[in-house]
């Protein structure tokens, strides 16, 4: 059985135990807690390859005790090539999901950290070079990694979609194999990038001798991205969304990201009857609260330089308390709408001074575009791919836009002190799963470990997946799963730990300096305090 684990020096939590070890060494050479997520970044996008990159987006939350909470955005927009008429002059309807014209947008996450680390420096005192924050994510590329058996099972699955990827069998088939579980798996020319940026900085990523390798390599492998795009890249520093549920005051990313539906569906939920944890009650409660707030944010949510509604309009009492008039206590609302996939990597960092870190990082689908350069060695997103080319749909492609995230780090300030910085990865499954953990730790006090390991369920589609019904693991009652069906709700039962599911975690800092930290038991991850 798996226990919630406490410490009081610092404390990091990521889906892959590499990682979360990577960062927990930066917090006890006496770095602070984003010093401690730039090395667990570095770690996670080399020991779990499939879920996120340097070519992918990334979004955090800090936070300072006394403070209020600080967002950064890294996500880049869409080169300045892509266009409608550039993939409509192609013969295509949709933006192709692999392959090079999947990748059209900028990699913001090497622009995420060094904004994070500039915040670091210039108000928590930050010391610790790039060099050694990069040390273990450098060592693991080089001298290989234990290959998981989520790397190798998505290998498997998804090397057929990876035809027309350059570079993808050769850097994850070696040898023309899918790499088995456990074996040594090298990535030299990353490691090789990792220790470019350590000597020249981040920002040689976007304007530098590796940007002028990142684009070249791009455009003879046919994606329309250039110099220029990357030149033009910044991470930005943005205010949070915010609501307040039940005296907690809890945030989350504005758009792009699906961040709004995460603080509507916890909004909607607090006026509702939800009952035990694993109840009818709670499920139905949860599940048509998800359905409310994804009606929102399909119709609504964009790049917000394009939007026409203020997204905080959606979250005040008024609203809220209106849609959760309109559900059914005993019936499901007809689904499904609208729906977006998704993969991911969330980790959480606290430090012995209360500051804490939610983060996550993404290449969309595993493996993003499936696209690796050949010098660098880098696979490139593939979130792009979210764009309609229909003119007349709200996120239509445009050049310089930012793309719809799924991606969306959360944070609350809790009514009794503690502050919980908590994610998933998992496509809409994320605004899902932050809600379940929310409501069982701190609605209904479950122990925080307790409360990530506890049965899940997916509405919608997650992985790339096709599948729009609730998809729900088997260790709930069979009871419940039966009233869910007569009520309407469209269940596929599942096995009792499913990686589609997502990979959860939480931190919780007290205001006696404790700091409890869970890890998914579906992932290979671990909390690690000291």
């Amino acid at each position: 059985m798996l226990h919630t684990t406490k410490a009081y020096g610092g404390m990091v939590v990521a889906p892959h135990h590499l990682a979360a070890q990577a960062g927990q060494r930066v917090l006890s050479d006496g770095g602070n807690a984003i010093e401690a997520m730039v090395a667990a970044a570095a770690a996670i996008a080399v020991v779990y390859p499939h879920m996120n990159s340097l070519g992918g987006d990334n979004f955090w939350l800090i936070h300072e005790p006394g403070e209020s909470p600080v967002g950064i955005d890294a996500c880049g927009g869409a080169a300045a090539l892509a266009s409608i008429d550039f993939y409509r002059e192609q013969d295509l309807e949709v933006i192709p999901g692999r392959g090079p014209l999947a990748a059209l947008t900028v990699a913001g996450a090497p622009s995420g950290w060094d904004a994070a680390l500039a915040l670091s420096k210039g108000t928590w005192a930050g010391r610790l070079p790039l060099a050694r924050l990069l040390e273990d994510a450098i060592g693991y590329a080089r001298h290989g990694i234990a290959v998981t058996g989520s790397q190798a099972a998505n290998t498997d699955a998804k090397r057929p979609e990876m035809i027309g990827s350059p570079g993808f069998a050769d850097t994850y088939c070696p040898g023309g194999a899918v790499p088995r579980e456990g074996e040594r798996f090298y990535q030299t020319r990353l490691a090789n990038s990792l220790q470019a940026l350590a000597e020249q900085g981040l920002e040689s990523f976007y304007r530098g001798d590796l940007a002028q390798s990142l684009a070249r390599d791009l455009e003879i492998a046919g994606s329309p991205l250039r110099h220029s795009d990357f030149e033009s890249f910044r991470a930005r520093r943005i205010d949070p969304l915010s609501v307040e549920v039940a005296g907690h005051r809890v945030f989350n990313m504005p758009p792009p990201t699906q961040g709004l539906a995460s603080l509507m569906l916890l909004g909607i939920a607090q006026h509702l009857d939800l009952g035990s944890p694993g109840s009818f009650a709670f499920v139905h409660g949860l599940l048509e609260a998800t359905k409310r707030a994804f009606l929102v944010r399909d119709r609504h949510v964009t790049d917000p330089d394009y939007m026409s509604v203020d997204p905080a309009s959606f979250l005040t009492p008024v609203t809220l308390k209106k849609a959760a008039r309109a559900i059914d206590p005993a019936k499901a609302m007809p689904w499904p709408a609208p729906v977006n996939a998704g993969d991911t990597v969330w980790l959480g960092a606290i430090d012995g001074e209360g500051r804490s870190v939610s983060f996550i990082q993404s290449t969309y689908w595993e493996f993003g575009s499936g696209v690796v350069l050949p010098e660098s060695g880098i696979v490139w997103q593939n979130r792009g791919t979210s764009f309609s080319l229909d003119p007349e749909h709200h996120n239509h492609l445009r050049p310089g836009r930012r793309p719809f995230h799924t991606i969306q780090p959360a944070l609350a300030l809790l009514s009794d002190g503690r502050v919980m910085a908590y994610g998933t990865m998992g496509g809409e499954g994320q605004p899902q799963t932050q809600a379940m953990i929310f409501a069982r730790h701190v609605l209904q006090g479950q122990d925080l470990q307790e409360a990530i390991t506890a049965p899940r369920w997916l509405l919608g589609r997650t992985w790339g997946s096709e599948q729009t019904n609730i998809r729900i693991e088997n260790r709930f009652d069979p009871k419940v799963i039966e009233a869910l069906q007569a009520a309407g709700h469209d269940i596929e039962v599942t096995g009792a730990f499913e990686e589609i599911m997502g990979h959860a975690g939480a931190l919780v800092h007290h205001p006696d300096g404790l700091i409890e930290g869970a890890a998914d038991p579906r992932s290979d991850g671990q909390a690690r305090g000291f």
